[in-house]
């Protein structure tokens, strides 16, 4: 999925958050950002290995979250919503397509590691691949929540969001095509 995709994820819990405590509702809609993003900071080492945890995530969400509830403040909400997200993250890149330059050639099935399990998380592909049609389509659907919910701040990144997630499914393909002439099929790292 987009990273934009994963962002608006966050968003919906952050919302939700919002929604019964609108004075940490900045704290996490800003946890949910960069926790939706955080993960994909790995595209500069091994993507989808170095930072993504399906599994371990979760514990420390589960933790954080305990925390925000105990001890609310902006700070424990942030934490809370950042690990919320980043966990989501992790594990919906597994529903995703293989990480791959052209995933939707199907040449690969890894979708995400787990160091749990030692192994990489087969693609499920039911987002067929970051920036497909229907990643796009999850993408609004997604975001209609934040509109809703939260201030104008946050609806404009959003919807600067947005505008990014239409782009990039644009030029997905004619971008990836480019890459793969440019650089051969043997040299590009998947």
């Amino acid at each position: 999925m987009m990273a934009t995709t994963h962002v608006f994820v966050g968003l919906v819990l952050a919302g939700a958050v919002a929604l019964v405590a609108p004075d940490v509702g900045t704290a996490a809609a800003i946890g949910a950002v960069l926790g939706g993003l955080f993960p994909d900071v790995d595209v500069v080492a091994t993507h989808r290995w170095t930072l993504h945890y399906p599994v371990y995530y979760w514990p420390v969400a589960g933790l954080s979250s305990v925390l925000a509830v105990a001890r609310p403040s902006a700070v424990t909400v942030a934490l809370a919503t950042f690990f919320l997200a980043a966990a989501c993250h992790s594990l919906s890149d597994a529903l995703g397509g293989s990480h791959e330059l052209e995933p939707w050639t199907g040449r690969r099935d890894r979708a995400v590691y787990s160091h749990y399990h030692g192994r990489w998380l087969a693609a499920r592909r039911w987002i067929a691949y970051d920036g497909s049609p229907g990643d796009l389509a999850l993408a609004a659907v997604l975001a209609v929540p934040s509109l809703l919910v939260f201030d104008p701040a946050v609806r404009r990144l959003v919807v600067a969001s947005l505008v990014v997630s239409i782009g990039y499914a644009v030029l997905r393909r004619p971008i990836a095509a480019l890459l793969e002439r440019l650089l051969g099929s043997g040299s590009v790292p998947r």
